[in-house]
């Protein structure tokens, strides 16, 4: 097997286990049911999966096997159909019992397409119709692992999630620029003085961190109107919102813990900031 077919077709549950724990929110909290532990491990490991495809991958098999994804998840909604990715079969139970729209998972992989092309964005509005594809979904997926989908819902739930991309990208800042892309909107940096050459230091100038702090407050206003999502829900999917909103606040806050300055090391939020607005969230519904 090569390695590039080693990335596309699984991750151990080691793998997604150590990998889900790096991330800004709790991918399936500890004390929810196991069906619903198991149903957004199962979520996370394939948008995982296509995620290392899109990023680590060589770059020349990269569209080819983003191909096979899709062609597998279309044999998921087929009667009969059988996937060969591990990662794409594992969703079989998830997509019978909780309604999963096809769609949804087919736009994690056209993000991943988007990335091969497109490295720069013009507009915090160009940012955010990439989100549709890169982060939305993931929302609107958990939504239906809880039986908890409305219309209403996913609208809130695209904010909160366009919010956690916007506030990865703010995080990621020096890795991104590594891999030849920007997420900070062109325009937003033309403003602020910022040049891609500033995005290459090790340690952000003053009018870079003036930026990210104003993409953050940004991140914060979409965190603010997904927020009310979480009053509207119950049990086990209240707790699992609030634990997402949580993680894009503690992300935030660690951002401004280090005074913008995302190139100097890569802000991460302590576990205490997260629990601490978790609670809130959950207690408070906001």
């Amino acid at each position: 097997m090569t390695p590039d077919r080693a990335v596309a077709d699984a991750m151990s549950p080691a793998d997604v286990t150590a990998k889900a724990g790096a991330e800004n929110f709790p991918v399936a909290l500890h004390f929810l049911p196991r069906k619903y532990r198991d149903h957004l491990m199962a979520v996370y490991r394939y948008a995982r999966t296509v995620d290392d495809v899109g990023d680590l991958a060589q770059p020349d098999q990269r569209p080819r096997l983003l191909d096979d994804l899709s062609a597998d998840v279309r044999r998921l909604y087929e009667p009969g159909g059988k996937p060969v990715q591990p990662a794409v079969a594992g969703l079989a139970t998830v997509v019978s019992q909780c309604g999963v729209l096809e769609q949804e998972l087919a736009d994690l992989i056209k993000a991943n397409q988007q990335d091969q092309v497109v490295t720069r964005y013009e507009t915090f509005e160009d940012l955010l119709g990439y989100c549709v594809l890169s982060a939305n979904p993931v929302g609107r997926i958990v939504l239906h692992v809880f039986g908890c989908y409305t219309p209403e819902r996913a609208l809130l739930s695209d904010a909160i999630c366009s919010g956690l991309q916007v506030a990865e990208h703010l995080q990621d800042v020096a890795e991104d620029m590594q891999a030849g892309r920007i997420y900070l909107p062109a325009a937003d940096m033309h403003e602020f003085g910022c040049t891609e050459q500033d995005l290459t230091g090790s340690t952000a100038p003053p009018h870079l961190r003036r930026l990210i702090a104003f993409e953050a407050e940004r991140t914060s206003e979409l965190f603010a109107t997904g927020a009310p999502l979480v009053r509207t829900l119950r049990g086990a999917a209240r707790a699992a919102v609030a634990g997402y909103l949580a993680g894009g606040r503690a992300a935030i806050a660690a951002v401004a813990a280090a005074d913008y300055d995302v190139l100097a090391a890569t802000p991460r939020p302590g576990k205490g900031r997260t629990i601490a607005e978790l609670a809130t969230a959950f207690v408070r519904g906001r």
